[in-house]
């Protein structure tokens, strides 16, 4: 009788991580597992080793972990998001699995440098910016919290796309991230689920006379899945992010293929494997939308088949699945997964309405991101009736309900009902998604205290007058693993070497370092240490640009997706100005570099007009010789997670400008003032809980706040301030006429007609004489070096209520209903 393999029991010898141990599994995993010596292998070779040779001790903690995880039973918190920016992890896992420095001294002894293997390493291009690297900070959260949590997204085979500076203009190339293999995932052909678009719903009656639905003559495509293990810090536990790939059901196509249509052979193939080939497709066509919206539903069905697969393995009764699931939806993009998991309820288990609508709620919680109506996603509902029939059935009748429950509460009120109905019935009918995860989730939450507030108070007021309670606040975080630990070993070293290795996963335990502000010996190990930060920044520029620049010099930095809200273009507008201040000698001005880098959205006119101005300038600038010896400007291409970690350790200020009322919480702010960049920003998203912290002595705070903003937005015009500020116009008469784009003097004259003739939507100009003045005052303050590190100090020191172990400690208690677990 064959035993069953289910209960057979191996014996596990963790692997050690003593040096001779290291040196003789890097030596199997280069023989056995590249497939080399060391007489042949290459540099990437040697990376590819030393990565598995760190896979094999993060897959047997990986084992245990999830044994763990299936003999407690207890709830499984469920990530879903279409982005997650991990970056690099070789030197991440390699410091939260703790050898990190036995592995440095096996290179050593081997003669091999493993800064130079890190930099083999490629980012994994699975985001584009903030919403991606919060969900990869959370990931690691809950992996060193010891949370029971998962990721589930894309794995896209090329992201978003590789920017490249082509005479000042982004040029965008694919970004083939996965050309050569990646070592840290494990494939998973065996899980493996079909997701179907299109056909029909057919509606009948069954045995027992109830109502059923049955989605037929659809199309499908198989999701299959790839892990990649999460360790958290420090205490062996590792959780997991799997990941979709798009499958053919048919990859291939004799019959054509004999005739000789070879095309048509593979044409369902590439067809159906288009749908995890890049991130955030084009949706400005119909095909592009159609992707987007495939693209979406495609990786929420697999997931929540394989939730269900999962949970069915243990139990039978789908009333306790809310004591074992809960699915964060991070943005609007996965909210598809409300209908989803009401068909796969009442369709395929035979649920009722009313009980699969209460475990829906009670199983979801969504994150909003964003404050701008525009950037709130919807769908035209022909669009999404043809492509998912069935979950347009299930919208519209969760619609009904939900508008008649609201109708019984305001009778004789249509214009609420217009305003909170899931679908938007102006014009085009469009479905609103931000909408729908309200409705289907128990809790929203906003990502800073200014956010929330405005979501109560302006876009979901009805919802949350409606639902009172729902809308909560849960301020984002960021993992001081990688932004402080791993970002800036030098500065970590001499906190460490002060305060002790806790803060690591304690973040509070800065505020030990608040004394630390008044120690001479403490200021000068901190501006040591950020000195040496600025010169290997200095030298990677060097390298990527060309550009020499002054380590001595301020670095002004501003890092973060290209998008006129951000306001990029009002940090144009000051360098042009200090720029003509330098020539015409006017005031002491302190030597400054500025730097820029981000990417803008393929078809945003706008945001890629703004990237060819900033270098249009620095050309400019950086080759007057009146000028370049006290300003220059770099733009960074392609920054990504990697490039963030070389920028933000070495910065002096922090560039958090966007319109007050826009930016939802922002987190490229903390991650700077963790490592002892000073902020000069407006009264928006998480810099207002920053001030808070670290006091007004320590920031430099400019321009409109959010109510200042909607009381100019009535009555205000731009000409005013053009006309009334001599420094302004000059400015702007100089981008407008050609100064910096000789060779074409009408190239941003659409950019300033849009500012002075179309609204200016974002109050640059408004904000203009403030913003100078603010950035004086950083002059005046940067002269005294001693004073700026006492300052930088005291804002590393309040940082303890940005980690994003605290952010996800508040999910825990106020969202999952984790109960102490």
């Amino acid at each position: 009788m064959k035993k069953d393999p289910k209960s057979i029991k191996f014996h596990y010898e963790k692997l050690g991580c003593d040096a001779t141990t290291l040196r003789h599994s890097l030596s199997n995993r280069l023989t056995y597992t590249v497939g080399k010596d060391p007489i042949t292998a290459t540099k990437r070779d040697w990376f590819h080793a030393v990565a598995y040779m760190v896979r094999d001790r993060l897959a047997e903690r990986w084992m245990e972990t999830m044994r763990g995880y299936y003999r407690d039973d207890a709830k499984r918190i469920y990530y879903f998001s279409l982005e997650f920016l991990v970056g690099r992890m070789l030197v991440n896992s390699l410091s939260n699995l703790g050898f990190h420095e036995e592995c440095q001294k096996l290179m050593d002894e081997l003669g091999l440098d493993l800064d130079e293997l890190r930099e083999v390493e490629q980012d994994a291009a699975l985001g584009n910016g903030g919403l991606g690297r919060l969900a990869a900070c959370f990931l690691d959260s809950m992996a060193t919290l010891g949370l029971h949590g998962y990721g589930y997204g894309i794995r896209y085979e090329y992201g978003m796309f590789n920017q490249r500076i082509v005479n000042g203009e982004q040029v965008e190339h694919p970004d083939n991230w996965l050309r050569y293999g990646n070592p840290w995932e494990f494939s998973r052909p065996e899980v493996i689920y079909p997701v179907k678009f299109f056909g029909k719903v057919v509606e009948y009656n069954d045995d027992t006379g109830d109502n059923r639905h049955h989605w037929v003559d659809t199309e499908e495509v198989m999701a299959m899945a790839f892990d990649t293990p999460v360790p958290g810090y420090g205490n062996d536990v590792v959780n997991n992010l799997r990941l979709w790939t798009a499958k053919a059901t048919r990859d291939f196509e004799l019959r054509y293929f004999n005739e000789g249509n070879y095309l048509k052979a593979v044409e369902d193939k590439n067809e159906s494997e288009n749908l995890s080939k890049v991130l955030y497709p084009d949706d400005s066509t119909q095909m592009g939308r159609e992707l987007r919206l495939k693209q979406q539903f495609f990786f929420v069905s697999a997931s929540l088949q394989d939730i269900l697969h999962r949970f069915g393995r243990y139990h039978t009764d789908f009333d306790t699945l809310p004591d074992k699931v809960a699915i964060q939806l991070n943005d609007t993009h996965p909210s598809v997964a409300i209908p989803e998991l009401m068909r796969l309820l009442m369709d395929v288990h035979h649920v009722p309405w009313d009980k699969a609508w209460g475990i829906t709620q009670r199983v979801f919680s969504y994150t909003n991101h964003t404050l701008m109506p525009e950037a709130l996603e919807t769908w035209p509902v022909s669009l999404f009736e043809r492509i998912l029939p069935r979950h347009m059935q299930i919208i519209y009748e969760i619609n009904a309900r939900f508008l008649r429950d609201v109708m019984h509460q305001n009778p004789g009120d249509g214009d609420i009902l217009r305003r909170m109905s899931i679908i938007n019935e102006d014009g085009q009918r469009h479905l609103r998604m931000a909408h729908l995860a309200i409705v289907g989730s128990h809790k929203v939450n906003g990502v800073s205290q200014i956010h929330t507030e405005l979501m109560k108070r302006s876009i979901f007021r009805d919802f949350d007058r409606y639902f009172p309670g729902r809308i909560i606040n849960i301020t984002n975080g960021v993992t001081p693993r990688l932004w402080l630990k791993q970002a800036n070993p030098h500065f970590s070293a001499l906190i460490s070497s002060r305060i002790g290795e806790d803060w690591v996963s304690d973040l509070n335990q800065l505020r030990h370092l608040v004394p630390l502000a008044e120690d001479a010996e403490f200021r000068n190990g901190f501006m040591t240490a950020k000195l040496a930060n600025k010169k290997r920044l200095a030298g990677l520029i060097q390298d990527r640009l060309g550009l020499a620049v002054d380590p001595d010099s301020l670095f002004d930095v501003q890092i973060k997706r290209i998008h006129e809200y951000k306001r990029q273009l009002l940090n144009v507008l000051h360098i042009v100005t200090r720029y003509n201040r330098i020539r015409q000698g006017l005031g002491e001005l302190t030597p400054r570099t500025v730097i820029f880098g981000g990417k803008a959205a393929p078809g945003y006119v706008m945001a890629k007009r703004i990237i060819r101005l900033i270098n249009d300038v620095a050309d400019i600038v950086n080759n007057d010789p009146a000028v370049n010896h006290v300003l220059k400007v770099a733009f960074i291409p392609n920054y990504d997670v990697s490039t963030a970690l070389d920028i933000i350790p070495a910065a002096d200020l922090s560039e958090q400008i966007s319109t007050a009322g826009t930016e939802a919480s922002g987190t490229g702010n903390m991650k700077l003032a963790m490592n002892g960049a000073l902020t000069i920003g407006t009264l928006d998203g998480a810099n207002i809980e920053i001030l808070e912290a670290v006091g007004e002595d320590n920031m430099f705070i400019f321009g409109l706040d959010a109510s200042q903003v909607e009381q100019c937005r009535h009555d205000y015009n731009p000409m005013e301030f053009y006309h009334a500020n001599a420094e302004l116009k000059t400015t702007l008469d100089m981008i407008s006429s050609g100064f910096f784009s000789p060779e074409e003097h009408h190239r941003y004259q659409p950019l300033v007609h849009s500012l002075l003739h179309q609204g200016d939507p974002y109050f640059i100009l408004a904000d203009y004489a403030s913003y100078i003045s603010a950035q004086e005052s950083v002059d005046r303050h940067y002269r005294d070096r001693d004073s700026w590190a006492r300052k930088a100090i005291l804002n590393v020191a309040h940082m303890g209520n940005f980690s994003s172990d605290r952010t996800i400690m508040q999910y825990a208690e106020k969202i999952w209903q984790l109960n102490g677990q």
